[in-house]
């Protein structure tokens, strides 16, 4: 077999690229000899190095992936983090579900459970059951609720749902207002007075979620607005540290004000329709592309190799 002689390379003083030794550069078409003597005469070092990775990788490659997975994130991230908490369409939910909530007698006797180390005295006073959609929410441990956590020591009250059903629903008047939740409060608003009585106020209510099994703990903590909502259990007061803190609840629907929100300690918590999932998964993989590229980004300033040019 015959071989060919070994082609003699140099690199260009110019551009620095490497090729085959001739008079002038095939990439930048200088006459190397003229810009040898020409550096020469100006007293400046005519060779320009750049450092070539030897393991092959192509980082400038990896680079401009990982800026586009950046950028591409960032605006899935922005275009979900408003599309996934937009209330669905009317036909969305099973309105023959969305009834008022059933309150009958209840025989469940006081009885006592214990969150975090405390023991709580549960009062039922009616069984309950609730079907409705969720229109705003408040976690008991947000940061900024000094209260729950903090000067009530209450562990048990782990979330606040304000939710709404029957005409309220089908209708669609929910999609023209807005709702908020702080601490204790269920805040619904609108535009203009024809919204307004097209709304109905018995047909909201805002819940303080009592739960002490796990299972349930994780489903509540699941929720997010747009989900309809199934629940099961007894409107209670509550109390503990001898009656120290005491909560308690509203019985009725048509109330207003402090004291109008129904405490029900959860026996049985359902998801039924779990809302926006697309755009929540895209808000959750976007979020993901975005810190993978950041880390990737950072990482190449250790591990890429620097180019330098000396002119």
């Amino acid at each position: 077999m015959l071989k060919g002689a070994a082609v003699e390379q140099m690199r260009c003083p110019k551009c620095g690229e490497e090729q085959p030794k001739a008079s002038d550069c095939r990439y930048c078409g200088i006459i190397v000899s003229r810009f040898i003597d020409r550096s020469r005469h100006d007293g400046k070092s005519p060779v320009r190095s750049r450092s070539v990775p030897e393991s092959g990788v192509p980082y400038p490659l990896i680079k401009l992936l990982l800026q586009l997975l950046l950028l591409l994130s960032l605006v899935l991230m922005a275009l979900s983090l408003w599309k996934k908490d937009q209330m669905p369409p009317v036909g969305f939910y099973d309105l023959s579900q969305l009834q008022s909530p059933r309150q009958t007698k209840t025989y469940m006797d006081p009885f006592q459970v214990e969150a975090n180390d405390i023991t709580y005295n549960i009062y039922p006073e009616y069984d309950y059951t609730l079907h409705g959609v969720v229109v705003s929410y408040h976690d008991s441990d947000a940061w900024w609720d000094v209260y729950h956590h903090g000067s009530w020591q209450d562990f048990l009250n782990i979330k606040d749902l304000c939710v709404i059903w029957g005409r309220n629903v089908s209708s669609g008047v929910y999609r023209d207002m807005q709702f908020s939740n702080t601490t204790w409060t269920c805040f619904a608003s609108w535009q203009d007075r024809h919204t307004g009585s097209r709304f109905s106020m018995a047909n909201l209510s805002n819940n303080h979620l009592l739960a002490s099994d796990l299972a349930i703990n994780e489903a509540i903590m699941s929720v997010e607005v747009g989900d309809h909502i199934a629940l099961k259990g007894v409107l209670a007061s509550y109390s503990h540290s001898d009656g120290q803190f005491a909560r308690g609840t509203s019985v009725v629907r048509t109330d207003t004000g402090n004291g109008a929100c129904e405490t029900i300690f959860i026996e049985d918590f359902e998801i039924l329709s779990k809302a926006n999932e697309g755009w929540r998964l895209i808000y959750s993989l976007s979020k993901g592309g975005m810190i993978l590229a950041l880390l990737g980004l950072m990482l190449l300033l250790f591990l890429a190799p620097v180019t330098n040019r000396i002119r």
